[in-house]
């Protein structure tokens, strides 16, 4: 009899594992992932997409000034303060819609549009005006953008030095001064910053952080690259198990896991990156792994555009992280899942997204591997 009960109880047993097996290997089959269609930034996507900065370059109104006023002689208006970035409702999206104009430039020769562009680039990006900003940044304002617009500041200065125009040359001097001084800004404010900021908007440093290194590395100033590894790794180089389910907040346009990681896939060694990587987000490792896209309620509210942005920016962080690393070419997928989600909705949409949108965008179908 005891013999019998044994048995019996084996047989439970191997029926349970059985069965657990089975369903976890259903599990997998319901939850494989779709392949989405992969997005295309061709000369029409190009054309609809120059067509938002091209729009609000010069649009001196509404605008969000953020400044500091000191007395009353601060009191002037947008293009008075930022002769070169005064449209776009602020100044970091007037700065990233002339970065988006240089790179659809650089890409398609044959744009429309194109010389009415360059003018105003030439316009715009002049000695006497780039002199006035310097002036803004020296007055009262000396945190002014930190470290947002300082950020692609670096972008459009790198973007300048990679364009292989007549233009190009005189553009990327004109903007020299306002580059130096922001790179003397990272390199006086890195060393005393003593945590880093982890929001999902404009403050976040891992995001400032990538975008200066990109110049850096591009233009060879060892400073400002050496700086940044170090900061980097004084941050993060610890963390794990960074909590992909309390993304996104409400209003985020970054996300706080994805751009930490991205701006250590570019200061780690590949084979130490992968070790870190999966103890920050193991979840990444699964070729299955989804992630629900940013959905946005209200295009015409400032703030829930947002969400759109995120996407965008999870999709350039994706596909940075995947880049050479054939383990993980699988978010790649997910990477295209989230730009065909905001994609369809930013041309032609309000202005409280459509300024600055399109640079999202764009610099999101960039970062897709042909």
């Amino acid at each position: 009899m005891i013999k019998y009960y044994f048995v019996f109880a084996l047989s439970i047993v191997f029926l349970s594992c059985n069965t657990s097996h089975k369903k976890k290997n259903t599990l997998k089959e319901a939850t494989k992932i779709e392949v989405v269609e992969s997005p295309v930034l061709n000369l029409e996507q190009a054309n609809r997409l120059a067509q938002l900065p091209l729009h609000c370059m010069n649009t001196e109104y509404p605008n969000k000034l953020g400044q500091i006023i000191g007395s009353e002689a601060d009191l002037k208006t947008p293009k008075e303060l930022h002769p070169a970035f005064y449209g776009c409702f602020d100044w970091h999206s007037a700065v990233h819609g002339h970065w988006s104009l240089v790179s659809l430039l650089k890409q398609f020769p044959d744009l429309e549009n194109r010389e009415e562009i360059q003018e105003k680039l030439l316009f715009n990006i002049s000695k006497e005006n780039i002199e006035q900003e310097l002036l803004y940044f020296e007055g009262h304002n000396k945190s002014f953008e930190r470290t947002y617009g300082w950020a692609w500041l670096l972008k459009l200065a790198e973007e300048l030095h990679t364009w292989n125009h007549p233009i190009a040359k005189e553009l990327e001097n004109n903007l020299q001064p306002l580059t130096d001084l922001i790179i003397s800004k990272y390199t006086k404010f890195l060393p005393k910053l003593n945590y880093p900021i982890r929001v999902g908007e404009h403050p976040n440093t891992a995001f400032g952080l990538s975008f200066a290194y990109d110049y850096a590395v591009e233009v060879n100033h060892e400073e400002l690259k050496a700086l940044i590894e170090k900061r980097a790794k004084d941050f993060y180089l610890e963390d794990q198990d960074c909590p992909l389910s309390w993304e996104p907040s409400g209003f985020d346009f970054l996300s706080p896991c994805l751009e930490e990681a991205a701006l250590m896939k570019r200061v780690l060694e590949v084979e130490d990156f992968k070790v870190w990587l999966n103890d920050f987000l193991p979840e990444l490792n699964d070729e299955n792994f989804d992630w629900s896209v940013g959905e946005v309620s209200d295009r015409t509210d400032g703030k829930l555009v947002h969400l759109d942005g995120v996407n965008f920016s999870r999709a350039w962080s994706l596909n940075y992280i995947a880049k050479d690393l054939p383990d993980y070419k699988h978010l790649q997928n997910l990477a295209n899942k989230h730009i065909n989600y905001s994609l369809p909705s930013i041309v032609g949409d309000s202005y409280e997204g459509g300024h600055w949108l399109g640079s999202f965008a764009i610099y999101a179908l960039n970062s897709i591997e042909e």
